[in-house]
């Protein structure tokens, strides 16, 4: 038994030693998902700040929250500046604070009543949910019972839509789902943007790290 052991640390060592030189990547694919999004995020709300600030302090159809200008103004310069700097790999750690603050505002005000999915499963068998429910969670059976009503109402939209339109020039850029708009992308992203936290903008690919070395340590959060 102690030789299997020792035969599986020193393959493990073999192989995961020489990768560690490799462990920016990760990192780097992080950043250059975020960063679009997070810009793209960030120009929208300067672009249309008005009608971003109505949104965010009406009660009624709105988000109700206090001070909307002044929030709208911090989400949209913490995207935007956040992902310009995820981006070159920049400040990653710090810049991933006020970006997960975001994210979670955005899940908590604006998705969280939505639940997880982003896009309404319309088929309970293969739904991520149906694996919780095997646990007896309510709420993913009652996601499933959804999925079940959301695969009927899609249904019936493409047999319409295939009877008095043309099918297959309306889904000739993808096919009709239901937008859930859940909190699924939201909690993704904070996922990403805590992992950056905690490994900064990775070796080689991110100026942090070249910052790092040129100061002569890891003072820049490479």
């Amino acid at each position: 038994m102690a030789s299997v052991i020792t035969l599986y640390q020193a393959l493990h060592q073999g192989i995961f030693d020489r990768l560690k030189y490799l462990d920016g990547i990760p990192p780097l694919l992080f950043r250059l998902i975020l960063a679009p999004v997070m810009v793209a995020a960030g120009l929208h709300k300067f672009l249309n700040f008005e009608d971003m600030v109505s949104w965010f302090g009406n009660p009624d159809w709105g988000l109700g929250l206090p001070a909307p200008a002044v929030m709208v103004f911090l989400a949209a310069a913490s995207e935007l500046v956040g992902g310009l700097a995820l981006l070159i790999g920049f400040a990653v750690r710090w810049m991933a604070v006020p970006l997960m603050v975001s994210m979670a505002v955005a899940a908590g005000a604006v998705h969280w009543q939505h639940g997880w999915f982003a896009i309404a499963p319309g088929d309970p068998d293969t739904s991520a949910a149906k694996v919780v429910a095997m646990a007896g969670i309510p709420a993913a059976q009652a996601s499933l019972e959804n999925s079940v009503e959301v695969g009927k109402r899609v249904s019936a939209v493409k047999s319409l839509l295939k009877q008095h339109g043309n099918y297959s020039w309306l889904t000739e850029k993808g096919s009709f789902v239901v937008l859930n708009n859940g909190i699924e992308f939201a909690a993704t992203y904070f996922v990403m943007l805590l992992s950056l936290f905690f490994t900064g903008g990775g070796r080689f690919f991110s100026l942090d790290y070249w910052l790092s070395r040129w100061a002569g340590g890891n003072v820049v959060g490479g």
